[in-house]
């Protein structure tokens, strides 16, 4: 090949897989797009080693390093405290640091039921879901309940 094709072919490798290997920082899983990012940075490299030889090679695989890094600092950091914390992507407890301090602090609180309860379901007041059971009733879903009491890791509710 001719040194034209090769940098254009290095340039779009750098920059196409640089973009996809931040893309998939972002999405759940390691899927086609990281993929796709590594083989063509790969690529490029193997371009840049051809055309410029080791050291440039080794500057631009440093680089690209330090790209994937901050990546996945950006994308550990949004996970806990940014956007992506109040994403429905990232899994959390369902039960806030006041009911882990206060297990009683839901008792005598109204909600609605979130799944129906057979009798065991989901319930939630005040924006926070909680594990629930029923005293043996089914409880359809969307219905308003009662908290009555707390039984091991769930709460004991009745229909309003």
């Amino acid at each position: 090949m001719d040194p034209f094709t090769l940098n254009l072919i290095m340039i779009i490798g750098f920059v196409i897989g640089s973009g996809l290997i931040i893309v998939e920082a972002f999405i759940p899983g390691f899927g086609v797009a990281g993929i796709c990012g590594v083989v063509l940075e790969i690529v490029a490299l193997r371009c840049c080693w051809l055309l410029h030889g080791t050291v440039p090679t080794l500057l631009a695989l440093a680089g690209i390093l330090l790209l994937i890094g901050l990546a996945v600092f950006l994308s550990y950091r949004s996970a806990m405290n940014g956007r992506l914390s109040k994403s429905h992507l990232v899994l959390k407890d369902t039960e806030t640091a006041a009911d882990e301090t206060r297990p009683d602090h839901w008792i005598g609180m109204e909600g609605v039921a979130v799944t129906a309860l057979r009798p065991a379901g989901q319930i939630e007041i005040d924006g926070t879901r909680l594990n629930a059971a029923s005293t043996g009733d089914f409880i359809e879903k969307g219905s308003p309940v009662l908290v009555t009491g707390r039984e091991g890791d769930h709460y004991v509710i009745k229909r309003k």
